[in-house]
């Protein structure tokens, strides 16, 4: 057993790290099993010395990031606990990034791990960005965000979000309504993510002037996209044929962004994923980034990095076995 001292300048600072009722002090001496007091302005961390050492690393960790104004969650923490132990305890500085765009609450919406940041710089840096990771990783959210920032900032005319209208267990012919309303639950998550980041009033005046326009992958056939942002979400859903017809959709003056997760793929598996084939062929092009973010990356509920690694586990003993084709006989 041991002790480290750890000095602490600001109290602000200790009341952020350490959460509503103490939730956050608590996942720390949890997970590693340490005990923290807090006496005079420092914290003491006790418990076995590799335990002890990981927490104050965790702790100065967050403290940094306290410090640069962030507001820490209980996700912070899972994640800084898990850089710690990955011995990747100089990188936590990264996480203090610039703000993406700002919601219409006000709210500033910043990359909150190192593989939501590669993401958002490649999407920076690139006129095609490929992202693919299982949900919860911020995939479309962080590129509707970097949609607005774009179109605020006057760099594109246009924002259009598209993902391809699959079943996933149920037929488009049952649902009740036109062929707007029957398509009108796929692109819902679309719908959400803009109304957080501009409001229903700010996105209704858009959609009316056609500065945004949301609609399946089918309507984007025959179009030429500039001065554009483009978003196709759901892009595992894609055949060869529809990806290969978005991609040559491309204007001057436009930036793409295609996400999806590939592991939650609706479509036959007789069909190839447009997506995973895409991710073969353009990843030697200039200009395209292709980013893999992981379960490490989610940002929901820490119950739902858990679910994921559960489910990779599983599949890894009990892979799926290949759909066999069948052959009609000539007659």
């Amino acid at each position: 057993m041991i002790e480290k001292v750890i000095s602490v300048d600001r109290i602000e600072n200790i009341i952020n790290v350490f959460g509503s009722f103490d939730e956050n002090l608590r996942i720390i001496e949890s997970d590693l099993g340490v005990k923290v007091t807090d006496r005079n302005s420092e914290l003491r961390v006790s418990g076995e010395a590799e335990a002890v050492l990981m927490a104050e690393s965790s702790i100065e960790g967050l403290m940094s990031l306290a410090s640069k104004g962030e507001n820490i969650t209980a996700q912070n923490v899972h994640y800084i606990l898990s850089l710690v132990r990955s011995g990747r305890t100089e990188e936590i500085g990264a996480l203090a990034n610039d703000v993406v765009c700002v919601n219409a609450k006000g709210k500033p919406i910043k990359a909150k791990t190192l593989g939501q940041k590669k993401y958002v710089d490649a999407i920076g840096a690139n006129t095609v960005t490929l992202s693919v990771g299982p949900a919860g990783t911020g995939k479309t959210y962080l590129a509707v965000a970097c949609a607005v920032s774009a179109f605020r900032a006057k760099k594109i005319n246009r924002i259009i979000l598209t993902r391809p209208a699959v079943e996933a267990g149920e037929k488009l012919g049952f649902l009740p309504g036109d062929l707007q309303n029957k398509v009108d639950p796929y692109l819902r998550p679309l719908y959400d993510a803009l109304f957080d980041m501009l409001g229903p009033e700010t996105y209704g005046k858009y959609l009316e002037r056609g500065n945004i326009e949301v609609a399946p992958l089918a309507y984007m056939r025959g179009r030429t996209l500039d001065d554009s942002f483009i978003i196709l979400d759901e892009a595992q859903n894609t055949s060869r044929e529809q990806m290969k017809m978005f991609l040559t959709r491309i204007g001057f003056g436009s930036k793409v962004v295609i996400t999806g997760d590939i592991t939650q793929t609706d479509l036959p598996r007789d069909k190839v994923s447009g997506l995973k084939e895409a991710i073969k062929v353009l990843k030697d092009i200039n200009d395209i980034a292709i980013c893999t973010l992981t379960g490490a990356d989610v940002v929901r509920h820490i119950l739902v990095q858990k679910i994921i690694a559960a489910y990779e586990n599983y599949e890894k003993k009990f892979p799926m076995p290949e759909q066999k084709k069948t052959y009609r006989r000539k007659s």
